[in-house]
C-alpha cells in the first residue's frame, strides 16, 4: 500500500498561511554556523529531511567548498537544486539557476551584508546586478522569487545543467522547452556517486523563450520585465521527469511564495519543538538550536510523491516507504542515529526499510550511500550498528531479513573483510588498502551488532550460532593491542606489531595504519566491550590514567595528517568522530565526574555562535548530534541497544518529546558554569544511582531529575583513582 510522503505540505497549510514568519524557535537558528572554517555545511533554503536544497553555488577553490558554500567566498555561479552538508568530499550542485542582466557576465559578485538566511529561506540582492533571488523549498521542490532592477528589458535567466559542485563530471543532459512556460530535463553525472540521474521540472510564472547557449548544457531564458517579479517553481526526481512533474504538482501548486516559505518555516519549528530547552542565554540557544537543525537536513527523502525511487541497482521501484539517501554512517552511527530514534520514532521504520532495500538491491547494507551509489566510503561495516540499533530499540524492523542482511554485509570478500575471515584480525601486508587497524576495530563493533540482532526473538538464530561466530570475532580488537606500548597497532600475517611505532604520527613508513587519526586516537575505539578494554589496560584505575593523558599528551602528528585531526585536546581530536565516545569512556571505570569538565569545556571551546562555529566537518549531522545529546545531558556510547549514559547537561531543563505524545523531562537543578557535577538523581520521583539511564526508560515518558553541584559526590563513582 503507498503510504503518504511525511514531508508532503498540504494544501490546507499553504492557503491558511499567507506571510513571513518568525517562528518561537526559528529564531535561533543560525544557519551560518559551519559554513566557514572546515564545517561544510549547507546555506539555504529546505525543509527537515528534504531532498532539495536550494541555495547558492559557489566556484570550488578547495577541499572547504564540499557544499557548494564557503563563508569566505563572494563569488556567485548559480543556485543549485541539491547539495550536501558537512562532508568531506564534494558532489551534488545538479540544475543551477542564476538570475543575470547579461549573459557575458555570468560569475557576479555578493556580500554578506545583502543575504538573508533563516530555516526555510534564503534571499540575496547580487552586487553588480542589483537582481534581488529569494529562494524557498519543499521537500522535493524549489521555489525562485527573482525581482529584476526597472532598467532591465528583460528577465533572465541561465539553466545551468553542465555545473556540479567540482568534484562532479557531466555524462549527459537534455533540456526541452514544453509549451510558454514549462522546461523540463534531466542530468546524469560521475563523481562521488558514480551514476547520478537527476530529472526537473521548471515552470515560469509567466511565458519565457529558451535559447541554448552550449548544446544542451546552457540555456539563457528569458521574459520581457514587466515590473513584477519572475518565479520559478522546480520539481527534482531520481525517477524521471513525469515524477518531477508529479512533485511538482503535489508539492507546490500555487505561485504564493510566501506562502511556501511560511509553512517552510513551519515546519521547521515543528521539528525544532521536539527538544524544548530553557536558558536565558540567547548565544546558547543559538547554538544548541543550529545544532538541532543541522542534524535534519539528511538523511534525506528520495523517493517521488507516488513513492518511487531509484534503488541501488540502477533501477526505479516502486516503494511502500519513504526511501531515504545520504547515509554518512560512518559519521552518524555514533550519535546522530541514536539522536533520531529518541526524537524522531516515526522515521525509523523507513529508514530500516531503506537500508534492507539497499541490501536487496546492492548486496551488502549501505557504506555511504549518495542519490542511490554505494560509494564504499570510509572502513568497517556502518550500516550494521545503525539497523541493530533500530532493531533493538523495538521499532518496526523485519528482524530475519534485518540479521540476514548484517550476516551477509559482514561476510563479503571486500574492504579487507577477506583477510578478517581468513586471520581473525586484518593483517597489514595482506591488505593493500591500508588503515588496517581502524578497519579492524570497526568490523569488530559491528559484528558485536550482528551478535545483539541475533539474540532477538525471530531472529531465526535458533541454535545460537551465528550470535557465537560473530560474538567472538567481535573480539578481534585484542588482536590489535599491544600490551607493552598500550596502544592499538598494526599487525602482520605474523602476527608481529609493525615497527617503527610512534603513538602520534598517522602514517608508518608509506603506510597508514588509522583512518583520519593516529593510535592515541584510535586507542578507544572498543566501544562494544569498554569493560573487555579496561581489563587490558589493568583496571580501573590504570584505564582512568591512561584515558587521563589523552588529554595532555603533545606529539607531533607528521606532515603527512590529514586536516580532519582538528579540535584538539591534547590528542584528543573533537573534530573527527572516532573520539566523540571517548570523553564518556570514565562513566564505565565509575567516575563520571571527571567527564563532566571536558564535556563543558568542548561545548565551551569548539563550539561557537559564528561561521567558524565548528572544530571538523559536520559531517552530516554528527558534529551536531553530538553537541545536542551532551547539551542535554545523555550519550550512547555502546554502538547499539540504548544505553544513554548521564553527563553534564548545559541547561536546567529539557523537554523531549519522545513520540506518541509522551514527553521525558531532564531537570538539572543547581545547573550553572561552576556546578558541573551531577550530585544525586531521581528517575519519576525516586532516588536513581545509575549513571546511565536506557532508552526504553526515556520514551516511557517521566522526569530524570539531577541536583548539580561544584564538588564530585560518590554519585556513579566505583573507586576514587585520585593520587
Amino acid at each position: 500500500m503507498q503510504r503518504p510522503s511525511h514531508l508532503f505540505f498540504t494544501l490546507l497549510l499553504l492557503l491558511n498561511v499567507a506571510v513571513l514568519r518568525a517562528g518561537d524557535l526559528t529564531r535561533y537558528v543560525n544557519p551560518y554556523i559551519g559554513t566557514g572554517g572546515h564545517g561544510h555545511v549547507f546555506l539555504g533554503a529546505n525543509v527537515p529531511f528534504g531532498m532539495v536544497q536550494v541555495g547558492p553555488t559557489e566556484p570550488v577553490r578547495g577541499w572547504d567548498w564540499c557544499s557548494g558554500y564557503h563563508y569566505s567566498d563572494s563569488v556567485l555561479v548559480g543556485f543549485g537544486h541539491l547539495h550536501l552538508s558537512g562532508t568531506g568530499i564534494g558532489d551534488l550542485g545538479d540544475i543551477s539557476l542564476l538570475p543575470v542582466a547579461d549573459t557575458a557576465h555570468v560569475r557576479p559578485c555578493f556580500s554578506h551584508l545583502h543575504e538573508t538566511v533563516r530555516p526555510g529561506y534564503y534571499s540575496l540582492l547580487i552586487d553588480e546586478s542589483q537582481i534581488k533571488a529569494e529562494l524557498t523549498a519543499t521537500a522535493r521542490c524549489g521555489m525562485h522569487r527573482y525581482t529584476f532592477p526597472a532598467a532591465q528589458a528583460e528577465a533572465q535567466v541561465l539553466l545551468d545543467l553542465e555545473r556540479g559542485i567540482g568534484w562532479d563530471r557531466l555524462s549527459g543532459c537534455h533540456a526541452e522547452q514544453r509549451g510558454d512556460r514549462l522546461i523540463v530535463g534531466g542530468r546524469r553525472s560521475t563523481g562521488w556517486a558514480r551514476d547520478q540521474q537527476v530529472f526537473f521540472a521548471a515552470e515560469f510564472s509567466r511565458p519565457v523563450r529558451m535559447e541554448r547557449m552550449r548544446g544542451d548544457s546552457l540555456a539563457v531564458v528569458s521574459a520581457p520585465n514587466d515590473g513584477q517579479p519572475l518565479l520559478v517553481r522546480v520539481g527534482i526526481s531520481p525517477v524521471s521527469i513525469d515524477g518531477a512533474l508529479g512533485n511538482l504538482r503535489q508539492e507546490m501548486p500555487t505561485w504564493d511564495f510566501d506562502a511556501y516559505a511560511a509553512a517552510a518555516d513551519d515546519l521547521w519549528e515543528r521539528q525544532l519543538e521536539k527538544v524544548r530547552v530553557s536558558s536565558a542565554d540567547e548565544h546558547a540557544l543559538r547554538i544548541f538550536y543550529t545544532s538541532l537543525y543541522h542534524t535534519m537536513v539528511a538523511p534525506s527523502v528520495f523517493c517521488d510523491t507516488d513513492g518511487r525511487y531509484r534503488g541501488a541497482d540502477g533501477q526505479v521501484h516502486q516503494g511502500d516507504f519513504v526511501c531515504y539517501t545520504t547515509f554518512s554512517l560512518w559519521d552518524t552511527y555514533r550519535a546522530a542515529h541514536p539522536l533520531m530514534t529518541l526524537i524522531h520514532p516515526e522515521r525509523q521504520r523507513d529508514i530500516a526499510e531503506t537500508m534492507l532495500h539497499i541490501y536487496e538491491q546492492q548486496g551488502k547494507l549501505p557504506v555511504w550511500h549518495l542519490w542511490g551509489n554505494e560509494t564504499d566510503c570510509m572502513v568497517g561495516n556502518p550500516g550494521i550498528p545503525v539497523l541493530a540499533d533500530i532493531a533493538l530499540k523495538g521499532f518496526d524492523v523485519d528482524i530475519p531479513r534485518a540479521l540476514e542482511a548484517a550476516v551477509a554485509s559482514a561476510q563479503r570478500d571486500e574492504r579487507g573483510m577477506r583477510w578478517l575471515k581468513e586471520y581473525g584480525y586484518l593483517p597489514y601486508d595482506k591488505d593493500s588498502e591500508g588503515e588496517t587497524v581502524s578497519k579492524g576495530l570497526e568490523y569488530a563493533l559491528a559484528d558485536y551488532c550482528v551478535a545483539r540482532l541475533a539474540t532477538l526473538p525471530c531472529s531465526g538464530d535458533s541454535t545460537g550460532a551465528v550470535y557465537r561466530h560473530f560474538i567472538e570475532r567481535s573480539g578481534a580488537w585484542r588482536r590489535y593491542f599491544d600490551p607493552q606500548t598500550r596502544f592499538m597497532r598494526a599487525v602482520d600475517s605474523e602476527g608481529r606489531f609493525s615497527t617503527p611505532f610512534s603513538p602520534f604520527s598517522t602514517v608508518s613508513g608509506e603506510r597508514r595504519d588509522y583512518t583520519e587519526g593516529n593510535a592515541w586516537q584510535y586507542l578507544w575505539l572498543v566501544p562494544h566491550d569498554v569493560y573487555g578494554l579496561i581489563r587490558h589496560l589493568g583496571g580501573d584505575c590504570p584505564f582512568v590514567q591512561r584515558l587521563d593523558s589523552l588529554f595532555i599528551a603533545e606529539g607531533d602528528l607528521g606532515q603527512d595528517a590529514p586536516p580532519d585531526i582538528s579540535g584538539l585536546i591534547g590528542q584528543y581530536a573533537h573534530g573527527n568522530e572516532p573520539s566523540h565516545h571517548v570523553i564518556y569512556l570514565y562513566h564505565y571505570a565509575g567516575m563520571p565526574w571527571k567527564a563532566a569538565p571536558l564535556l563543558r569545556r568542548v561545548c565551551a571551546e569548539l563550539y561557537h555562535d559564528a561561521p567558524d562555529g565548528l572544530s571538523g566537518n559536520e559531517d552530516v549531522g554528527q558534529m551536531s548530534a553530538w553537541y545536542v545529546l551532551t547539551a542535554m545531558g545523555l550519550y550512547q556510547v555502546e554502538p547499539a541497544g540504548g544505553r544513554y549514559l548521564i553527563g553534564s547537561p548545559l541547561f536546567g531543563e529539557v523537554e523531549v518529546k519522545v513520540g506518541e505524545g509522551r514527553t521525558f523531562r531532564i531537570v538539572a537543578r543547581g545547573n550553572n558554569a561552576d556546578n558541573v557535577y551531577v550530585q544525586r538523581a531521581r528517575l519519576n520521583g525516586k532516588t536513581y544511582k545509575k549513571s546511565y539511564i536506557d532508552f526504553a526508560d526515556i520514551v516511557k515518558g517521566g522526569t530524570l531529575e539531577l541536583q548539580m553541584g561544584s564538588a564530585p559526590t560518590d554519585y556513579g563513582r566505583k573507586q576514587d583513582c585520585r593520587p
